[in-house]
């Protein structure tokens, strides 16, 4: 007989999100993905002029900090015909390449870590075995007195009974299998983290004045280069450096670590064959050549052109009245009136179903690895295939919830890579007497303009029609509803109620496994899950974290 398992609510990720599943023989039989929140902000936007929008959009998220507002201003900038000077080009990519920096190492860390591993059994691990491993698997190996002092740590929460911010996990999981000892390593790192990933938000601060929300971006450039000196491009710098550092000596090797037991994941959270990145970080001013490549793929690893007008929303399925698939520029924002008008027996979502093609691709850090490896970038392919070689396991495996994760860390590394250049190149410019940020424009009366960026979640786009100088409607599609989207008109699911199909649960009771895939996409709206079985109503009620 079969159970229907409700966990509310899933904590881990920002925003509000619900998902339900359906178990037949222990297995993932159906899955709907429900975003519970509404947004609106396009209904703000309105009438406004178009150099206000990005402050709007900013808002949307105090995870993302800018990137809306890095679309929104290249939407305008697109409608309007403005080239940014290349030291614009230079500080935006940066500031994007420290959200990469600092969005990851938190989502790894915090959000996804703790699906994999197991805080409590790590009181059972002996410090010096553990520091034997720290030596041959970290690049930053500790002495057995350090992870003594962190075990007595986590000691000190569970004794007490009060676990804290590790409180109502899943702890002694049958799937949960990593050695007491990696358990306690990974969990040194994770407190090691928490300071190093405050440092890279400064990052932000330091050429935006703030973060979240950097005041730093404005339509034609940015604003602050020109009263640069070498003592904070320097602090950059370190920080950046310090950052990078711990990607490459502790980050991807726990992650090489975790993942090298947990390999049977490397066959289960795919099931997605379309995926979409728009790609990012520009190499100049016309973006015509970008460190991430876009593309789109239909099957295998063939990468098609990417053409932005193959993109609609529909809404069959979603809390809004009823229209046909329409491109963003002709998109409307209008949701149902009234208690009454409510279909809830097919509408379930406030996240519109975005579609390229007619089809539901997956967006984010796996779409960007498999365009580029596809396309056979060279820095990308040498990366994944010394994961692929570290692990001993096919390409096959990328197509899945553990290569969902290695993708993660891998663009992590190479973008802090390419950071380094660019730092570089700005120093130059100023060196050389080049400090112009900003070029002047003169808002049109009418236009259409959109803005792409990818960014850590995945493919983001902001769609802006203007006329009389002001904005006459705004539109834009995030990554999370690319992936968290619900079912279309003709019944094709979104990215993660595929993803989520066929996915083994081990006990009805604790859907762990239903947490690692879900987390995987590094939701940006909470959810509650929901696991039914068409046999019984049988439910239970649980907490996670």
């Amino acid at each position: 007989m079969g159970k229907r398992i409700i966990i509310d609510p899933i904590t881990r990720i920002e925003g509000h999100l619900r998902i339900e599943v359906e178990v037949e023989n222990g297995k993932v039989k159906d899955a709907w993905c429900s975003g519970q929140m509404f947004r609106g902000i396009e209904m703000m936007l309105r009438g406004r002029d178009p150099r206000d929008a990005h402050h709007f959009v900013q808002r949307s998220c105090g995870v993302c900090t800018y990137v809306h507002a890095l679309s929104s201003v290249k939407a305008v900038e697109d409608a309007c015909k403005i080239i940014i000077p290349d030291n614009a080009r230079l500080v935006r990519n940066l500031m994007h390449g420290a959200q990469f920096q600092h969005d990851h190492l938190v989502h790894f860390y915090y959000l996804h870590a703790l699906d994999w591993v197991d805080i409590v059994s790590a009181l059972d691990a002996d410090p010096v075995k553990t520091a034997k491993l720290s030596e041959n698997v970290s690049g930053h190996p500790q002495k057995s007195e350090y992870f003594k002092e962190v075990r007595e740590k986590l000691k000190t929460f569970v004794t007490s009974g009060q676990l804290g911010l590790f409180n109502n996990g899943y702890w002694g999981h049958s799937a949960y299998v990593l050695p007491p000892e990696a358990n306690l390593m990974a969990a040194s790192h994770y407190l090691e983290a928490l300071s190093l990933q405050a440092k890279a938000a400064r990052m932000h601060a330091i050429f935006g004045g703030k973060n979240p929300h950097p005041q730093f971006l404005v339509v034609g450039g940015v604003t602050s280069v020109a009263d640069l000196d070498v003592a904070r491009i320097g602090e950059f710098e370190a920080i950046w450096k310090e950052t990078c550092e711990f990607i490459d000596k502790i980050y991807i090797p726990d992650l090489l670590a975790v993942a090298s037991f947990y390999k049977d994941w490397g066959a289960i959270g795919g099931n997605n064959e379309a995926f979409l990145a728009y790609g990012d970080f520009a190499n100049d001013a016309k973006e015509e050549n970008k460190l991430m490549p876009g593309g789109f793929i239909r099957k295998g690893l063939v990468v098609e052109s990417m053409d932005p007008n193959r993109i609609t929303e529909d809404v069959t399925r979603a809390w809004y009245e009823k229209g046909t698939p329409k491109h963003p520029f002709n998109g409307a924002t209008r949701p149902i009136q009234g208690e009454t008008n409510y279909d809830t027996n097919n509408q379930y979502s406030w996240l519109k179903a975005p579609r390229y093609d007619e089809l539901a691709p997956e967006v984010g850090p796996l779409a960007r690895v498999l365009v580029a490896y596809g396309k056979g970038d060279p820095a990308v392919k040498k990366a994944v295939d010394r994961v692929l070689k570290k692990l001993d396991i096919g390409a096959g495996a990328l197509f899945s919830t553990l290569g969902r994760t290695a993708a993660r860390g891998i663009e992590t590394q190479l973008i802090g890579n390419a950071m380094g250049g660019w730092i570089d190149t700005l120093k130059s410019n100023i060196d050389k007497g080049d400090k112009k940020t900003y070029q002047p424009w003169a808002m049109t009366d009418k236009a259409r303009g959109f803005g792409l960026n990818d960014v850590p979640r995945g493919a983001l786009g902001h769609w802006i029609e203007i006329e009389g100088g002001k904005i006459k409607n705004y539109q834009y599609v995030v990554p999370s509803t690319w992936n968290f989207g619900p079912a279309d008109a003709k019944g094709n699911k979104g990215p993660v109620e595929r993803s989520l199909i066929g996915t083994p649960i081990a006990d009805a009771a604790k859907p762990l496994e239903i947490l690692r895939t879900v987390h995987s996409y590094d939701p940006c709206i909470a959810c509650a899950v929901h696991v039914i079985d068409p046999h019984t109503n049988e439910t239970y009620k649980v907490q996670v974290i």
